[in-house]
């Protein structure tokens, strides 16, 4: 098997497993519950959360455990805008979100909110002109992926959050559920306030992510019933999920210090094979790209039939994301980056991780020169 759709969920890493089932079998209690059981279980916690804010080089106190990146960016978005509504409503995305932050900002501008979402170059990226033009003295929210999960995009967050420290009232949030381990992001450095991640999207157990909340800033919770997590998330934590996630951290990150160069070298082949293809359009940017993704199109041919053709060779590539993989039409992301729908009905990704090799990018192109002209036969 040759799985490329690591941008959709990655493969555990077996130690994750392991450190899971260990957590599960033997320390099940409550973390919550005041008996031995349950301190050990709260011992784990707290320690599983000291390690993850070491790796990310934060205070504990500003880590928040949630079930992954639509919970995460939900927590972010809404808890901001109905904590801070009475400063302002107006809000500030992109045009480029994940679909967790665009729905929340329909939801938002359903009950009264203004959003303003910023456009984007044929690239995928916004201009920090248009982000000035913007911010206003009732903004109280700015909030952008890091890297786009489609195309690959990296936006300009630095600059972002250097620009918006004169704005005081506005809370700056940063999807970076694709860009953990891949494109680093130092938090401090880049000014953000709310920053999103993700366990399945390193190697961890899907059911797991975590809300960065720097020091001073504070959430409208959007669970109720208990005062976990800093009375930001109430609900029993997933301690086995907690702890596998700061196991999976810690090996992702490690094995990144090497793997970004191998990811690169990875996408460069791909580009380079990919483009000597007849029929097959690249739309992830050259520059200002993450190195796991390479997003391309072929039109003519049905992306779902492309991708189940492949599956038969046990090679496994997306369209578009997994949670718009079933909505009709063409991407979204690539009509916001100005392509027709030659390019955003037939958009295939490919996603590496480090566990990914040469070997794979070679069979994925053989596949391709040899099913491509038969599919287009068929299809006329």
């Amino acid at each position: 098997m040759i799985y490329l759709d690591n941008s959709a969920t990655t493969k555990p890493y077996p130690e994750v497993l392991d450190t899971f089932r260990k957590v599960a079998e033997s320390h099940f209690a409550n973390p919550s519950s005041i008996h031995g059981k349950g301190s050990e279980a709260e011992r784990l916690l707290l320690q599983a959360r000291s390690i993850v804010a070491d790796l990310l080089h934060v205070h504990s106190k500003e880590i928040v455990f949630t079930s992954g990146g639509t919970e995460g960016n939900n927590l972010a978005i809404k808890g901001t805008a109905f904590q801070h509504q009475s400063r302002g409503k107006h809000l500030i995305t992109t045009a480029v979100e994940h679909a967790s932050t665009l729905e929340s900002f329909k939801q938002l501008e359903d009950i009264g909110f203004e959003v303003t979402y910023l456009p984007v170059d044929a690239a995928g990226r916004i201009s920090m002109e248009d982000l000035r033009k913007e911010v206003r003295k009732d903004t109280i929210l700015v909030s952008m992926i890091h890297v786009n999960n489609e195309i690959g995009t990296i936006q300009p967050i630095e600059e972002a959050g250097e620009y918006l420290r004169n704005f005081p009232k506005a809370v700056f949030h940063v999807d970076h559920v694709q860009g953990l381990s891949k494109v680093p992001l130092n938090f401090k450095k880049a000014k953000v306030d709310l920053c999103t991640m993700s366990a399945h999207k390193v190697h961890g157990l899907k059911g797991s992510g975590i809300l960065y909340v720097r020091s001073g800033v504070k959430l409208f919770p959007l669970f109720t019933g208990g005062e976990q997590e800093g009375t930001v998330r109430a609900g029993t934590e997933n301690v086995p999920g907690v702890v596998a996630m700061a196991k999976a951290l810690r090996v992702v990150l490690e094995k990144s210090k090497s793997g970004i160069k191998q990811l690169r070298h990875l996408q460069e082949t791909a580009r380079k094979e990919l483009c000597e293809i007849d029929g097959i359009l690249i739309n992830t940017p050259e520059q200002n790209s993450a190195p796991h993704i390479l997003n391309f199109s072929v039109p003519r041919i049905k992306p779902e039939v492309l991708i189940h053709t492949l599956e038969e060779e046990g090679i496994y590539i997306s369209t578009k994301s997994a949670c718009s993989s079933k909505a009709q039409g063409g991407s979204r992301i690539l009509e916001a980056a100005g392509y027709g729908p030659e390019r955003s009905e037939h958009a295939l990704r490919v996603s590496f991780s480090f566990e990914n090799r040469q070997d794979d990018i070679e069979r994925l192109v053989e596949a391709l020169e040899e099913v491509l002209p038969k599919l287009k036969s068929v299809m006329g």
